[in-house]
């Protein structure tokens, strides 16, 4: 899954993306045009506890792609950059809520609207020729009635991850890949000063109406604490009276966007996250760790991450009732510790 970083120009984008993935990248106005693309680790503390417990001679966690969508002019963000949004899974908007070099405040409620804006007519320009040539060749009379209320929605200013659409109107438009369709998470970067404080409650409430998430975090700080050793980093973040480096938060609440759990594998080779589809029945589960597994699938045995480092032991979870035995109905929860029987 790969999530497109955005923002207007000055925003901190790349600097947002530098501090998620270590990668230097060139920052500032005169760095538009190039999309960077860098691999982040989800954390995840079942993962370590579970790591602790096996000591497994590997330990992965999951990780999304993230891409540095360039391509940005004055107050818009230009065509090869909405272009490049389509080709996303879902998209992070980076909101400046800091001072610019000339001391001009930012203003990220003007931001999210814009950019909003701009997706809804890339959007409805699509919608307007389709719907065209549907008309002109009487073409499929179901895809044209879907056509003509999305249109009607767009002119109406709603974006289209707004609209209610039954699976088979979502399976019927999946190729056009409607920017205002896909998941948004916003993402405040605000000055150092406000590294640890709350967004603003204009803020918290349209992202809340508009059923996007939202986290801040300070790019700057962030990039510096990448970069210092593990106990200077905990002395750092006490200092601004945060546990934990925002980034990690954000890391989090992008895998969440995507609407993605993690199954888990434990044992002396390897502790591992899997990231699946919310709601994947066991076998389609068990085909995102071999193919072959999912065809040849029997059962899956399964027990909670946290039951498991309870009790220390499969075994000892299998005793006292924690470890369960499901067919091929059962829909993997996020945080199952799973392992598939099935035929070779």
């Amino acid at each position: 899954m790969k999530i497109g970083l955005v923002g207007y120009p000055g925003s901190g984008k790349s600097s947002v993306f530098s501090a998620l993935t270590g990668q230097t990248v060139e920052t500032g106005y005169g760095s538009g045009g190039r999309a960077h693309l860098g691999v982040v680790k989800v954390p995840d503390e079942r993962v370590d506890a579970l790591a602790g417990l096996f000591r497994p001679r590997k330990t992965t966690y999951a990780e999304i792609a993230f891409s540095d969508v360039g391509g940005g002019h004055g107050d818009g963000i230009d065509r090869a950059a909405l272009n490049g949004m389509r080709e996303m899974d879902a998209l992070c908007q980076v909101l400046r809520a800091f001072p610019d070099a000339v001391g001009d405040a930012g203003d990220p409620m003007r931001e999210l609207a814009g950019l909003e804006t701009e997706t809804i007519l890339a959007d409805l320009e699509l919608v307007e020729k389709r719907l065209a040539r549907l008309l002109k060749e009487r073409g499929d009379a179901r895809e044209t009635e879907l056509m003509k209320r999305l249109e009607a929605e767009l002119g109406s200013e709603n974006a289209l991850r707004n609209v209610e659409l039954s699976e088979a109107d979502r399976r019927l438009i999946s190729g056009y890949r409607f920017l205002s369709q896909k998941p948004l998470l916003l993402v405040l970067n605000v000055p150092e000063a406000q590294a640890s404080a709350a967004p603003p409650a204009e803020l918290v409430e349209a992202a809340t109406r508009r059923k996007l998430g939202l986290v801040a975090l300070s790019a700057q700080v962030e990039m510096d604490i990448a970069q210092m050793p593990p106990d200077d980093q905990k002395e750092f973040l006490a200092s601004l009276g945060v546990t934990e480096p925002a980034v990690k938060r954000f890391v989090r609440a992008a895998f969440d966007l995507i609407d993605l759990v993690s199954m888990l594998t434990a044992g002396p080779d390897e502790c591992r996250a899997w990231p699946i589809p919310r709601g994947s029945q066991a076998p389609r589960a068990a085909g995102k760790i071999h193919s072959d597994i999912e065809r040849g699938f029997i059962r899956a045995e399964v027990v909670r991450w946290d039951d498991l480092i309870a009790l220390g032991s499969e075994a000892k979870c299998r005793d006292v009732g924690k470890l369960r035995v499901e067919g091929k109905e059962y829909v993997v929860q996020d945080g199952d510790v799973v392992n598939f029987r099935f035929n070779v």
